[in-house]
Protein backbone atom coordinates (compact mmCIF):
# COMPACT_ATOMS: atom_id res chain seq x y z
CA UNK A 1 0.00 0.00 0.00
CA UNK A 2 1.36 3.05 -1.01
CA UNK A 3 1.66 6.31 1.46
CA UNK A 4 1.52 9.86 0.09
CA UNK A 5 4.14 12.16 1.23
CA UNK A 6 3.93 16.00 0.70
CA UNK A 7 7.08 18.63 1.05
CA UNK A 8 8.09 22.21 0.41
CA UNK A 9 9.61 22.25 -3.06
CA UNK A 10 12.23 24.46 -2.09
CA UNK A 11 14.20 24.14 1.70
CA UNK A 12 17.02 26.54 2.60
CA UNK A 13 18.12 25.49 5.69
CA UNK A 14 21.11 26.75 7.43
CA UNK A 15 22.62 30.37 9.69
CA UNK A 16 22.18 33.19 6.94
CA UNK A 17 19.52 31.38 4.83
CA UNK A 18 17.29 34.33 5.61
CA UNK A 19 19.39 36.13 3.32
CA UNK A 20 18.57 34.27 0.62
CA UNK A 21 14.40 35.18 0.82
CA UNK A 22 14.43 37.05 -2.34
CA UNK A 23 16.67 34.79 -4.74
CA UNK A 24 13.90 32.03 -3.16
CA UNK A 25 10.93 33.99 -4.08
CA UNK A 26 12.50 34.99 -7.42
CA UNK A 27 12.98 31.71 -8.38
CA UNK A 28 9.88 30.93 -7.56
CA UNK A 29 8.43 33.46 -10.26
CA UNK A 30 6.79 35.62 -8.16
CA UNK A 31 7.16 39.43 -7.87
CA UNK A 32 4.45 40.99 -5.28
CA UNK A 33 4.63 39.21 -2.02
CA UNK A 34 2.60 40.10 1.05
CA UNK A 35 5.31 39.81 3.85
CA UNK A 36 3.27 38.44 7.03
CA UNK A 37 4.54 39.07 10.51
CA UNK A 38 4.51 40.62 13.91
CA UNK A 39 4.71 44.02 15.47
CA UNK A 40 7.16 42.05 17.44
CA UNK A 41 9.55 41.55 14.22
CA UNK A 42 9.22 44.97 13.29
CA UNK A 43 9.89 46.12 16.45
CA UNK A 44 13.38 44.03 16.33
CA UNK A 45 14.16 45.76 12.68
CA UNK A 46 13.65 41.82 11.48
CA UNK A 47 10.96 42.65 8.85
CA UNK A 48 12.46 46.00 7.61
CA UNK A 49 15.56 43.49 6.72
CA UNK A 50 13.26 41.02 5.02
CA UNK A 51 11.76 43.53 3.09
CA UNK A 52 14.97 45.39 2.02
CA UNK A 53 16.22 41.52 0.95
CA UNK A 54 13.44 41.28 -1.27
CA UNK A 55 13.49 45.09 -2.59
CA UNK A 56 16.75 44.42 -3.45
CA UNK A 57 16.31 41.17 -5.69
CA UNK A 58 13.99 43.67 -7.99
CA UNK A 59 11.12 42.25 -6.44
CA UNK A 60 7.93 44.63 -4.94
CA UNK A 61 6.88 43.22 -1.32
CA UNK A 62 4.32 44.82 0.89
CA UNK A 63 4.50 44.35 5.02
CA UNK A 64 1.22 43.52 7.22
CA UNK A 65 2.22 43.29 10.81
CA UNK A 66 -1.27 42.80 12.21
CA UNK A 67 -0.70 39.00 13.45
CA UNK A 68 -2.23 38.17 16.89
CA UNK A 69 -1.46 34.99 18.57
CA UNK A 70 -3.82 31.97 18.21
CA UNK A 71 -5.05 34.10 15.13
CA UNK A 72 -8.62 34.13 14.97
CA UNK A 73 -11.16 34.38 12.22
CA UNK A 74 -11.81 37.99 12.58
CA UNK A 75 -7.65 38.58 12.92
CA UNK A 76 -7.36 37.60 9.14
CA UNK A 77 -9.57 40.33 8.02
CA UNK A 78 -6.79 43.34 7.60
CA UNK A 79 -4.75 41.08 6.00
CA UNK A 80 -7.19 39.90 3.36
CA UNK A 81 -7.48 43.54 2.59
CA UNK A 82 -3.80 44.25 2.08
CA UNK A 83 -3.96 41.18 0.09
CA UNK A 84 -6.27 42.32 -2.61
CA UNK A 85 -4.75 46.40 -2.41
CA UNK A 86 -1.32 44.95 -2.64
CA UNK A 87 -2.46 42.50 -5.64
CA UNK A 88 -0.39 39.92 -4.09
CA UNK A 89 1.07 36.76 -5.76
CA UNK A 90 2.49 35.11 -2.61
CA UNK A 91 2.58 35.37 0.94
CA UNK A 92 5.14 35.09 3.43
CA UNK A 93 4.75 33.66 7.09
CA UNK A 94 7.55 34.98 8.74
CA UNK A 95 7.40 34.66 12.51
CA UNK A 96 6.75 31.85 14.77
CA UNK A 97 3.47 29.52 14.25
CA UNK A 98 0.85 32.50 14.92
CA UNK A 99 2.29 34.39 11.46
CA UNK A 100 2.54 31.31 9.31
CA UNK A 101 -0.65 30.07 10.16
CA UNK A 102 -2.14 33.08 9.37
CA UNK A 103 -0.17 33.54 6.17
CA UNK A 104 -1.71 30.11 4.94
CA UNK A 105 -5.16 31.40 5.84
CA UNK A 106 -4.56 33.83 3.91
CA UNK A 107 -2.84 32.24 0.84
CA UNK A 108 -6.53 30.19 1.01
CA UNK A 109 -8.90 32.73 1.55
CA UNK A 110 -6.87 35.43 -0.87
CA UNK A 111 -7.64 33.00 -3.72
CA UNK A 112 -10.59 31.11 -3.06
CA UNK A 113 -12.60 33.31 -1.02
CA UNK A 114 -15.26 31.89 1.90
CA UNK A 115 -14.61 31.23 6.12
CA UNK A 116 -12.22 29.97 7.56
CA UNK A 117 -15.21 27.34 9.08
CA UNK A 118 -15.69 26.14 5.40
CA UNK A 119 -11.97 24.44 5.62
CA UNK A 120 -11.91 23.02 8.74
CA UNK A 121 -11.77 19.02 9.33
CA UNK A 122 -12.58 16.98 8.01
CA UNK A 123 -12.56 18.74 4.81
CA UNK A 124 -8.98 18.28 3.66
CA UNK A 125 -8.45 21.35 0.78
CA UNK A 126 -6.26 20.84 -1.98
CA UNK A 127 -6.42 23.96 -3.43
CA UNK A 128 -6.00 26.73 -5.32
CA UNK A 129 -4.42 29.08 -2.91
CA UNK A 130 -1.62 31.84 -3.08
CA UNK A 131 2.26 30.33 -2.52
CA UNK A 132 3.08 30.40 0.77
CA UNK A 133 7.12 30.96 1.53
CA UNK A 134 8.04 29.78 5.78
CA UNK A 135 10.24 31.47 7.40
CA UNK A 136 10.16 30.30 11.10
CA UNK A 137 11.70 32.35 13.81
CA UNK A 138 10.58 29.63 16.62
CA UNK A 139 12.24 26.32 16.81
CA UNK A 140 8.89 24.04 17.58
CA UNK A 141 5.84 24.20 15.46
CA UNK A 142 7.01 22.68 12.18
CA UNK A 143 4.43 24.81 10.31
CA UNK A 144 6.92 25.79 7.49
CA UNK A 145 6.58 21.83 6.04
CA UNK A 146 3.00 20.79 7.25
CA UNK A 147 0.26 21.14 5.15
CA UNK A 148 -2.10 22.58 7.93
CA UNK A 149 -3.23 25.94 9.56
CA UNK A 150 -5.04 26.62 12.75
CA UNK A 151 -7.51 29.20 13.50
CA UNK A 152 -9.60 29.61 16.13
CA UNK A 153 -13.21 30.79 15.14
CA UNK A 154 -14.17 34.02 16.94
CA UNK A 155 -18.03 33.62 16.96
CA UNK A 156 -17.50 30.31 19.06
CA UNK A 157 -13.98 29.99 20.61
CA UNK A 158 -13.49 26.67 18.51
CA UNK A 159 -9.58 26.29 17.45
CA UNK A 160 -10.29 24.75 13.92
CA UNK A 161 -7.96 22.42 12.27
CA UNK A 162 -7.22 23.04 8.81
CA UNK A 163 -5.89 20.23 6.71
CA UNK A 164 -5.00 19.42 2.76
CA UNK A 165 -2.36 20.49 0.48
CA UNK A 166 -3.54 24.01 0.07
CA UNK A 167 -1.95 24.55 3.04
CA UNK A 168 1.69 23.01 2.12
CA UNK A 169 3.84 25.92 1.97
CA UNK A 170 5.14 26.22 -1.59
CA UNK A 171 9.00 26.77 0.32
CA UNK A 172 10.70 27.05 3.85
CA UNK A 173 13.85 29.34 4.76
CA UNK A 174 15.12 27.72 7.86
CA UNK A 175 17.68 30.22 9.43
CA UNK A 176 18.22 28.91 13.20
CA UNK A 177 20.33 32.74 13.70
CA UNK A 178 16.79 33.94 14.16
CA UNK A 179 16.28 31.85 17.17
CA UNK A 180 19.03 33.21 19.19
CA UNK A 181 17.24 35.92 21.06
CA UNK A 182 14.10 33.80 21.75
CA UNK A 183 13.74 33.58 25.52
CA UNK A 184 13.96 30.16 28.09
CA UNK A 185 9.94 30.18 28.59
CA UNK A 186 9.90 30.04 24.59
CA UNK A 187 12.77 28.23 23.73
CA UNK A 188 10.85 25.38 26.56
CA UNK A 189 7.05 25.86 24.97
CA UNK A 190 8.11 25.74 21.65
CA UNK A 191 10.75 22.78 21.97
CA UNK A 192 8.36 20.47 23.86
CA UNK A 193 5.72 21.41 21.08
CA UNK A 194 8.45 19.50 18.37
CA UNK A 195 8.53 16.75 20.42
CA UNK A 196 5.28 16.21 20.80
CA UNK A 197 4.99 16.37 16.67
CA UNK A 198 7.44 13.67 16.97
CA UNK A 199 6.26 11.30 19.34
CA UNK A 200 2.51 11.97 18.07
CA UNK A 201 3.80 10.96 14.66
CA UNK A 202 5.53 8.23 15.40
CA UNK A 203 2.71 6.26 17.54
CA UNK A 204 -0.20 8.02 15.51
CA UNK A 205 -2.48 5.29 13.30
CA UNK A 206 -1.05 7.13 10.42
CA UNK A 207 2.40 6.30 11.08
CA UNK A 208 4.61 4.84 8.12
CA UNK A 209 8.42 4.77 7.83
CA UNK A 210 8.75 7.84 5.70
CA UNK A 211 7.51 9.71 9.04
CA UNK A 212 8.83 7.14 11.62
CA UNK A 213 12.54 8.19 10.53
CA UNK A 214 12.11 11.55 10.75
CA UNK A 215 10.21 11.43 14.06
CA UNK A 216 13.07 9.47 15.78
CA UNK A 217 15.72 11.51 14.74
CA UNK A 218 14.01 14.54 15.80
CA UNK A 219 13.12 12.98 19.14
CA UNK A 220 16.70 12.11 19.68
CA UNK A 221 17.70 15.51 18.99
CA UNK A 222 15.40 17.29 21.31
CA UNK A 223 16.44 14.85 24.45
CA UNK A 224 20.48 15.99 23.58
CA UNK A 225 19.51 19.35 23.21
CA UNK A 226 16.65 21.15 24.35
CA UNK A 227 17.73 21.61 27.98
CA UNK A 228 21.34 22.96 26.73
CA UNK A 229 18.96 25.58 24.11
CA UNK A 230 16.73 26.54 27.61
CA UNK A 231 19.86 27.10 30.18
CA UNK A 232 22.13 28.90 27.03
CA UNK A 233 19.84 30.83 24.79
CA UNK A 234 23.50 31.52 23.18
CA UNK A 235 24.74 27.97 22.44
CA UNK A 236 24.22 27.88 18.19
CA UNK A 237 24.87 24.26 18.51
CA UNK A 238 21.90 23.91 20.13
CA UNK A 239 19.56 26.41 18.68
CA UNK A 240 20.58 24.81 14.98
CA UNK A 241 20.21 21.00 16.48
CA UNK A 242 16.65 22.22 17.82
CA UNK A 243 15.61 24.43 14.86
CA UNK A 244 16.63 21.27 12.22
CA UNK A 245 14.63 19.00 14.80
CA UNK A 246 12.14 21.14 15.07
CA UNK A 247 11.33 21.21 10.99
CA UNK A 248 11.74 17.02 10.89
CA UNK A 249 9.00 16.84 13.34
CA UNK A 250 7.24 19.11 10.86
CA UNK A 251 7.22 16.95 8.33
CA UNK A 252 6.84 13.84 10.26
CA UNK A 253 3.67 14.83 11.77
CA UNK A 254 2.48 16.39 8.60
CA UNK A 255 2.98 13.29 6.51
CA UNK A 256 1.88 11.23 9.50
CA UNK A 257 -0.60 12.94 11.90
CA UNK A 258 -0.85 14.17 15.91
CA UNK A 259 -3.01 12.85 18.23
CA UNK A 260 -4.70 13.17 21.34
CA UNK A 261 -2.04 15.45 22.91
CA UNK A 262 -3.26 18.30 20.05
CA UNK A 263 -6.65 17.40 20.02
CA UNK A 264 -7.08 18.32 24.06
CA UNK A 265 -4.61 21.39 23.84
CA UNK A 266 -6.42 23.09 21.19
CA UNK A 267 -9.56 23.89 23.26
CA UNK A 268 -7.01 25.03 26.31
CA UNK A 269 -5.63 27.65 23.52
CA UNK A 270 -8.81 29.31 22.52
CA UNK A 271 -10.63 29.25 25.81
CA UNK A 272 -7.82 30.28 28.00
CA UNK A 273 -5.75 32.06 25.45
CA UNK A 274 -2.66 29.65 26.10
CA UNK A 275 0.69 29.24 24.19
CA UNK A 276 -0.35 26.17 21.60
CA UNK A 277 3.41 24.52 22.54
CA UNK A 278 2.40 25.28 26.36
CA UNK A 279 -1.03 23.90 26.73
CA UNK A 280 1.00 20.88 24.91
CA UNK A 281 3.34 20.56 27.44
CA UNK A 282 0.63 20.74 30.06
CA UNK A 283 -1.08 17.59 28.77
CA UNK A 284 1.98 15.37 27.05
CA UNK A 285 2.81 13.55 30.39
CA UNK A 286 -0.97 12.69 31.04
CA UNK A 287 -1.77 11.57 27.84
CA UNK A 288 1.30 9.89 27.10
CA UNK A 289 0.80 8.03 30.17
CA UNK A 290 -3.05 6.78 29.28
CA UNK A 291 -2.03 5.81 25.85
CA UNK A 292 1.19 4.33 26.42
CA UNK A 293 -0.44 0.26 27.09
CA UNK A 294 -2.22 1.07 23.54
CA UNK A 295 1.47 1.13 22.17
CA UNK A 296 3.53 0.37 23.89
CA UNK A 297 6.43 -0.50 21.38
CA UNK A 298 6.13 2.68 19.71
CA UNK A 299 6.34 4.52 23.06
CA UNK A 300 9.36 2.04 24.60
CA UNK A 301 11.23 3.09 20.32
CA UNK A 302 10.52 7.01 21.19
CA UNK A 303 12.10 6.07 24.62
CA UNK A 304 15.38 4.79 23.43
CA UNK A 305 15.56 7.34 20.91
CA UNK A 306 14.94 10.18 23.74
CA UNK A 307 18.03 8.34 25.50
CA UNK A 308 15.93 7.13 28.76
CA UNK A 309 15.92 3.40 28.05
CA UNK A 310 18.20 1.24 26.27
CA UNK A 311 17.60 -2.12 23.78
CA UNK A 312 18.29 -4.66 27.10
CA UNK A 313 15.13 -2.80 28.91
CA UNK A 314 11.81 -4.62 28.28
CA UNK A 315 9.21 -2.23 25.90
CA UNK A 316 6.95 -2.56 29.02
CA UNK A 317 9.34 -1.01 30.88
CA UNK A 318 10.75 1.77 28.16
CA UNK A 319 7.06 2.79 27.82
CA UNK A 320 6.87 3.95 31.36
CA UNK A 321 10.60 5.50 31.26
CA UNK A 322 9.22 7.56 28.56
CA UNK A 323 6.05 9.03 30.65
CA UNK A 324 8.95 9.39 33.71
CA UNK A 325 11.07 11.22 30.88
CA UNK A 326 8.44 13.89 30.43
CA UNK A 327 7.20 14.38 33.70
CA UNK A 328 10.87 15.07 34.40
CA UNK A 329 11.60 16.94 31.57
CA UNK A 330 8.20 19.11 32.31
CA UNK A 331 9.73 19.83 35.92
CA UNK A 332 12.76 21.08 34.77
CA UNK A 333 11.61 23.18 31.93
CA UNK A 334 9.46 25.10 34.94
CA UNK A 335 6.27 23.86 32.76
CA UNK A 336 3.21 24.93 35.22
CA UNK A 337 -0.10 23.02 35.44
CA UNK A 338 -2.98 25.30 34.49
CA UNK A 339 -3.88 26.29 38.15
CA UNK A 340 -0.57 27.34 38.40
CA UNK A 341 -0.97 29.28 35.09
CA UNK A 342 -3.78 31.37 36.59
CA UNK A 343 -6.70 29.52 35.29
CA UNK A 344 -9.86 29.22 37.85
CA UNK A 345 -11.15 25.94 38.41
CA UNK A 346 -14.47 26.65 38.47
CA UNK A 347 -13.84 27.87 34.67
CA UNK A 348 -12.00 25.29 33.85
CA UNK A 349 -14.60 22.74 35.16
CA UNK A 350 -16.88 24.87 33.76
CA UNK A 351 -15.80 24.27 30.30
CA UNK A 352 -14.32 20.47 30.31
CA UNK A 353 -17.71 19.30 28.60
CA UNK A 354 -17.17 21.50 25.23
CA UNK A 355 -13.22 20.93 25.78
CA UNK A 356 -13.75 17.34 25.13
CA UNK A 357 -16.59 18.10 22.69
CA UNK A 358 -14.57 20.05 20.39
CA UNK A 359 -11.14 17.91 21.00
CA UNK A 360 -12.96 14.92 19.73
CA UNK A 361 -14.54 17.11 16.78
CA UNK A 362 -11.18 17.98 15.58
CA UNK A 363 -10.42 14.05 14.61
CA UNK A 364 -6.95 13.95 16.36
CA UNK A 365 -7.85 11.71 19.12
CA UNK A 366 -9.01 9.14 16.52
CA UNK A 367 -5.26 9.07 15.31
CA UNK A 368 -4.07 8.19 19.04
CA UNK A 369 -3.17 4.73 19.84
CA UNK A 370 -5.89 4.38 21.75
CA UNK A 371 -9.15 6.03 20.88
CA UNK A 372 -10.47 8.01 24.11
CA UNK A 373 -14.23 8.29 24.96
CA UNK A 374 -15.76 11.83 25.61
CA UNK A 375 -15.40 10.56 29.72
CA UNK A 376 -11.80 9.54 29.34
CA UNK A 377 -11.12 12.72 28.16
CA UNK A 378 -13.05 15.11 30.61
CA UNK A 379 -10.71 12.49 33.47
CA UNK A 380 -7.89 14.09 31.51
CA UNK A 381 -8.61 17.74 31.45
CA UNK A 382 -9.19 17.27 35.26
CA UNK A 383 -6.21 15.37 36.18
CA UNK A 384 -4.19 18.18 34.78
CA UNK A 385 -5.25 20.88 36.69
CA UNK A 386 -3.32 20.79 39.25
Amino acid sequence: MSVPIALPRIMRIGGGAVGDIGEVVAGLGLSRPLVVTDSFLVSTGAAEQMIKNLTAAGLSPRLFDGTVPDPTTDSLDAGLATIAAHDADSVIGFGGGSPMDTAKALGILGRQGGQMRDYKAPRSTDGPALPVIAVPTTAGSGSEATQFTVITDSSSDEKMLCPGLAFLPIAAVIDFELTVSMPPRLTADTGIDALTHAIEAYVSKKANPFADSLALAAIGTIGKTLRRAYADGSDTDARAQMMLAATQAGIAFSNSSVALVHGMSRPIGAHFHVAHGLSNAMLFPAVTAFSVRAAESRYADCARALGVATATHTDAVAADQLVAALQELCRDLKVPTPKDYGIDKSRWDELIPLMAEQALASGSPNNNPIVPTDAQIRDLYAQIYS
